[in-house]
């Protein structure tokens, strides 16, 4: 048996995995690293998280990622060689956070890589005849296995993609198993450069779903990017809170077949860009309008969203707690949008033992841990939610 095997055999077999989870988004802000203690899989997964942080990217790398982000057309050596940059640095990043917590990096099994996507083409989105749904990730987890020395699990959407899914969202597959409860309905509202959610019905039940909404902070986040070089997002809805909801802009935003397109779909900063904002705006004759009322216009399109895609695929007779995750849960603007229309106040998953930050890091490491000791648990017969194993293995030599 090669030696790599035999590894990968005694790991998938040990009472307690340690994984390390890592999560980059589209906002580059950073690399989110949970180490994450497993125990069982499937619905029987407990995780505690012993450490986690988001390192902060240098400067010249987020503005290397945003040159090829969500660009139909980008240098192809650029991508080709930020394939195996991204994979080394990121294996940088992780070594000098177990340096910092002195954590061998021997004691970790598991590396479980997200990657950074750069372009996201579900069928619905791109409408080119006889070609699947489709999406790309990069960072090399050949590369970030033989940085580290760790055996690394990478690129899990191919897998999704490749038996019928979308390649998104994934986090349905953490939100079952970690979050489902006998006792409580839950809808588990993740607010990233996207917005998706997962409804989990209570009593570990099959009849749970999940979708992409639409813009999350994409928009925003874009928007302030373009008008104050150098500022990531728009902290504490403080340039938002200065406007006015513009509700011709509003109306113009929302007029998409997107919006139209039957639950559950996936999206991306791909089609919410900067020139679906100024044909909006182009349409609705709001040409004149201030950088703020944009904002604040943008604010409640995300909300709107949000709100009106959890009313069609919920019932809203049912009693149900929202527990909220990713950048958009610090935006307080659309925090209370949604508490507001709802009539009641939205939780973070740090009340059911996880920090909203390292929600999504702890996912792909969860799937790490189904990939080598899961893969018993059935998702049931859901459209675009496969039954797979996902991530591509990579040894360190």
């Amino acid at each position: 048996m090669n030696s790599n095997i035999e590894t990968l055999y005694k790991i998938a077999n040990k009472p307690e995995k340690t994984i390390i989870g890592l999560m980059s988004g589209t906002s580059f802000d950073g690399l989110d690293i949970a180490v994450c203690k497993f125990t069982g899989s499937g619905l029987e997964t407990n995780v505690k998280v012993s450490h986690f942080t988001t390192m902060d990217y240098a400067p010249d790398f987020k503005e290397a990622l945003k040159e090829v982000f969500a660009k139909k057309q980008a240098n192809l050596e650029q991508i080709t060689i930020l394939n195996e940059v991204i994979g080394t640095y990121y294996g940088d990043l992780i070594l000098e956070c177990l340096n910092k917590w002195e954590i061998p990096a021997t004691e970790i099994d598991l590396i479980a890589s997200h990657g950074q996507t750069i372009f996201h083409a579900p069928k619905h989105q791109h409408r080119i005849a006889n070609y699947p749904n489709a999406t790309l990730q990069i960072g090399d987890g050949d590369h970030l296995a033989v940085k580290t020395g760790i055996i690394t699990l990478s690129d899990f959407r191919q897998k999704h993609i490749a038996a019928g899914g979308e390649g998104a969202p994934l986090a349905v597959y953490g939100d079952y198993l970690i979050f489902s409860s006998p006792g409580e309905n839950r809808i588990m509202l993740n607010i990233g450069g996207i917005a998706n959610f997962t409804f989990l019905p209570s009593g570990n039940s099959t009849g749970f779903f999940s979708t992409d909404v639409g813009p999350g902070n994409t928009l925003m986040d874009q928007f302030v990017q373009l008008k104050s070089p150098g500022k990531y997002y728009d902290k504490n809805a403080e340039m938002a809170s200065a406007g006015k909801v513009n509700e011709l802009l509003l109306n113009a935003l929302y007029d998409h077949p997107f919006f139209k397109t039957d639950f559950p779909k996936t999206t991306g900063p791909e089609l919410f860009s900067l020139t679906y904002l100024q044909n909006a705006i182009i349409v609705s004759g709001q040409e004149d309008i201030s950088d703020f009322d944009i904002m604040a216009t943008l604010v409640a399109f995300s909300a709107k969203g949000i709100i009106e895609a959890i009313e069609k695929n919920i019932s809203v007779d049912k009693p149900f707690e929202i527990y909220l995750s990713g950048g958009g849960m610090y935006n307080p603007l659309l925090v209370k949008y949604i508490e507001n229309h709802f009539g009641r106040k939205l939780k973070s998953t740090t009340a059911l033992g996880i920090h909203p930050d390292a929600k999504e890091a702890v996912l792909f490491a969860l799937l790490a841990n189904e990939a080598v000791a899961g893969g018993k648990t059935s998702f049931g017969d859901h459209p675009g939610l496969p039954t797979v194993s996902m991530g591509k293995i990579s040894f360190p030599k």
